[in-house]
């Protein structure tokens, strides 16, 4: 076993998603404790991307027609060759629908420590690894001892800017062969795109359950046109079929990033705030003082949200 942090980089048709950056920053921490190197596992990926990995102090491009595409075996199988081949103190993955079917199948098949639900790594003694429960109402430190061992860090727990470093990083090339595998990649199908992407959008308007009802969302709608932003909502008002589902802010739905955040009737649950807290400035209006949202907000009024939101559009239109 080395003292290197082996970071699974994930990638969807020739980009990498956030989640790669986020954990080179975590990954650069943990690294200034252990003293090893960062080594990424680039599967799939074109030889190109690893200019973007300059935080890495080595990456392993593993390429071949079986990991063109994700799949669970053969992206299984190419880890597995990595892992073998650095021999890391500890495994880095994102906790989503890929990290979950890598790391998990990793750990049994090595027979080594997972922590999953991940949003903190120590290593200044044994690896600690903070995990968030319970909707992120708890969190339980497990002790995964020397290593190695495999974490899986939730979205959002560290800025991709902090991961996003250019470079020439040595790669090392390894070509995995086609396998008899169960599983065949048959295509992709993309959800599609609503009106407005709101990822794109450096105004966002939210709100909540605190709106009241399907028609009150029209005094938010005036205040978004006043701002030249868009309405994005929390997921109760989703799944009540108040607003697409493209406007979903939170875990369950889109990671938001504006410049400006204003949470109109957000109570603040763990599953929203995963999805917006990294916004520049987050303004929350709630009744409820106690609201969560308060705790991450740079701007909070206790007070009512159609009050502020009539006030504050006209004071914005006479502008």
């Amino acid at each position: 076993m080395t003292q290197d942090i082996l970071v699974v980089a994930e990638h969807l048709k020739g980009s990498f998603e956030d989640t790669t950056f986020e954990l080179l920053a975590v990954a650069r921490k943990v690294a200034a404790q252990t003293g090893g190197r960062i080594v990424v596992a680039l599967i799939g990926g074109e030889p190109s991307m690893c200019s973007e990995l300059g935080a890495a102090g080595k990456v392993v491009n593993v390429t071949g027609e079986a990991v063109v595409n994700f799949n669970p075996e053969s992206h299984g199988a190419a880890l597995d060759a990595v892992f073998e081949a650095v021999k890391p103190r500890m495994t880095m993955v994102g906790y989503t629908s890929m990290g979950m079917d890598l790391a998990s199948t990793l750990a049994v098949k090595k027979e080594i420590p997972h922590a999953a639900f991940c949003v903190e790594v120590d290593v200044s003694g044994t690896i600690n690894a903070v995990s968030q429960l319970y909707g992120g109402k708890m969190n339980v430190t497990s002790d995964l001892g020397e290593g190695p061992c495999i974490v899986s860090m939730l979205p959002g727990t560290a800025s991709p800017d902090d991961g996003r470093v250019s470079g020439n990083p040595p790669v090392e090339q390894i070509e995995v062969p086609e396998t008899d595998g169960k599983v065949r990649f048959s295509r992709l199908i993309e959800a599609e795109s609503g009106d407005v992407d709101i990822t794109a959008k450096e105004v966002l308007v939210a709100v909540g359950r605190g709106i009241g009802g399907k028609d009150d969302i029209e005094v938010a709608e005036e205040l978004a046109e006043a701002l030249d932003a868009a309405v994005a909502g929390s997921r109760p008002l989703i799944d009540a079929g108040w607003l697409p589902k493209s406007r979903q802010v939170g875990k369950s739905g889109l990671k938001v990033a504006p410049k400006v955040y204003i949470a109109l009737g957000i109570s603040g649950a763990p599953e929203h705030l995963e999805g917006m807290k990294s916004s520049g400035t987050i303004i929350a209006i709630n009744t409820d003082k106690n609201a969560p949202i308060f705790a991450v907000a740079h701007y909070g009024l206790n007070e009512d949200l159609f009050d502020v939101c009539e006030e504050l559009t006209e004071a914005i239109n006479e502008r």
